[in-house]
């Protein structure tokens, strides 16, 4: 007997809307960095429908990074500084 998972489409995601995304990734640069989170700025945010993935684009002081999250597991899976 085979046992098969559903889809990413029949999913339901925990990452539901770009804000959610948003405070993930924050959260995560928050803890990685020690970064303070009023100087916090979101350059910019992607949802990738294929993969189910958010991306969203942080810069503070002089670092940029893009945190890469699966929207279904609501878990940061890369941080990428740039």
């Amino acid at each position: 007997m085979k046992i098969m998972s559903p889809g990413i489409g029949l999913m339901d995601r925990r990452l539901k809307t770009e804000k959610d995304a948003i405070s993930l990734a924050m959260s995560g640069i928050i803890k990685k960095y020690k970064a303070n989170s009023d100087y916090l700025e979101t350059l910019e945010t992607k949802y990738d429908d294929d993969a189910g993935d958010w991306y969203v684009a942080l810069g503070w002081e002089d670092k940029r990074a893009i945190i890469k999250m699966d929207s279904v597991l609501a878990k940061i899976t890369e941080i990428k500084e740039i």
